[in-house]
């Protein structure tokens, strides 16, 4: 499970260093893709193998909609391996459509993280914090 939120920067290079919690979920295998609101999404080898079963088990999948959503999804997906210090190069592609220069955001979301500028974090959490805070519940289980 990917949680936290990280301020971080990119090198010159365009290589990020991963948080330290991150980097075992991500040692066997991990990749990177265009995710929604313009965000990069990295997910572990073994969650993009589930999304493939279950968008394969979704009906129909002939449809433009479908295509479109596979083409976009998995076709903008990198195999990205981290180098011995935890950093991982993101593609000039994968930069351009997130926005990404030098300060970013990295955070957890469960199953996946999410790669932000930081500029573009800031004004997404001022627009949704107070909708957030006013929710009557979170919709998802509680333990209590």
């Amino acid at each position: 499970m990917f949680v936290g939120s990280f301020a971080l920067r990119l090198d010159e290079k365009g290589r990020l260093a991963l948080p330290v919690r991150f980097r075992d979920q991500v040692a066997d295998g991990m990749v990177i893709k265009k995710g929604q609101e313009r965000c990069i999404y990295g997910l572990t080898l073994a969650r993009v193998a589930e999304q493939s079963r279950a968008a394969a088990s979704m009906a129909p999948a002939d449809t433009a909609e479908a295509r479109m959503r596979a083409r976009m999804s998995f076709g903008s997906m990198v195999e990205v391996e981290p180098d011995k210090t935890g950093r991982i190069t993101i593609p000039a592609n994968l930069r351009q459509y997130a926005g990404l220069d030098r300060d970013v955001v990295v955070v957890g979301v469960d199953t996946r993280f999410e790669i932000w500028d930081q500029a573009t974090w800031d004004a997404y959490v001022e627009e949704q914090e107070a909708a957030y805070a006013a929710m009557e519940s979170e919709g998802m289980p509680t333990l209590s």
